[in-house]
């Protein structure tokens, strides 16, 4: 892997991981494009790495929230919760079904979709239901009218991001959209309930690969992916939350199918 391809990779991480457009499908893509999947084991680790680098971005911009929500762990269950308890109660709720669907399939879902051809079909799918829900909707919901079958709804939703081409951000917030919830809430929760995710999906990648030899060369690529996902992260989840008071998310639908289209008959004409 040279410095631009770590450049590369981890600005499309940070950028996509935060907008609804997948960021699975768009490394997968890019790895097919440019033939970098020969050197699997190295992607993988460096993906751990683009992954910690999204996380620091999440957690950077969203620090007095998450800081909040800690100090009011002691209330979560308390019957007359304040704001910032009662967040993380619907946070802790939402995670639940990432937790069970990825502990029992996540390696399968990992290990038998993660190809070009196959991304393409949740790429359109999950980019039809963003256009569908954007012109279903009828309520304007905030955050704090919501319950926890609503954020168990956005946490199940979360969960199918696991299949390669969803989108954990787009699939969040088309459900939040179904249910009637505004915008900016919907997005603003779906980047909160991705901290716990991120974690996971990191330490579980780091894990696995603890045992392998890595040179000074490879450390330097991962911290390159790493600092460039995080300050793209932090641009994106900023420019979404602004985009989305006063914006429609259809660019992001059709660009999704435009992608899978485009995706398809690349592979056709390859």
């Amino acid at each position: 892997m040279s410095w631009f391809a770590a450049v590369l990779l981890g600005v499309v991480q940070g950028l996509t991981e935060f907008l609804p457009v997948s960021s699975s499908a768009h490394l997968i893509l890019i790895r097919a494009f440019f033939g970098w999947e020969a050197d699997e084991t190295l992607l993988q680790i460096f993906d751990v790495a683009c992954h910690v680098g999204t996380l620091v971005a999440v957690v950077t911009f969203f620090w007095a929230d998450i800081w909040r929500m800690v100090r009011a762990l002691p209330q979560i269950l308390s019957p007359s919760a304040g704001p910032d308890a009662q967040r993380l109660r619907l946070v802790a709720i939402g995670t639940i079904p990432i937790v069970i669907v990825g502990g029992l399939f996540g390696h399968v879902l990992e290990e038998s979709v993660r190809t070009a051809r196959v991304v393409a079909i949740p790429l359109a799918l999950g980019g039809a239901l963003l256009l569908v829900a954007e012109r279903a909707r009828r309520q304007v919901k905030t955050e704090r009218a919501m319950s926890w079958r609503d954020a168990l709804v956005v946490g199940a939703a979360q969960a199918t991001a696991l299949v390669p081409g969803m989108s954990r951000s787009g699939i969040t917030i088309t459900a939040g959209l179904f249910m009637g919830f505004d915008r900016a809430a919907i997005a603003r929760f779906s980047f909160l309930l991705s901290v716990p995710a991120i974690i996971a999906a990191a330490a579980k990648g780091g894990l696995e690969m603890r045992h392998m030899a890595l040179t000074a060369a490879d450390f330097q690529l991962f911290a390159i992916g790493m600092v460039t996902s995080a300050i793209v992260g932090y641009v994106a989840v900023s420019f979404l939350l602004r985009y989305l008071t006063t914006h429609r998310l259809d660019v992001f639908g059709w660009y999704r199918i435009a992608l899978a289209l485009g995706t398809l008959a690349w592979l056709a004409l390859r």
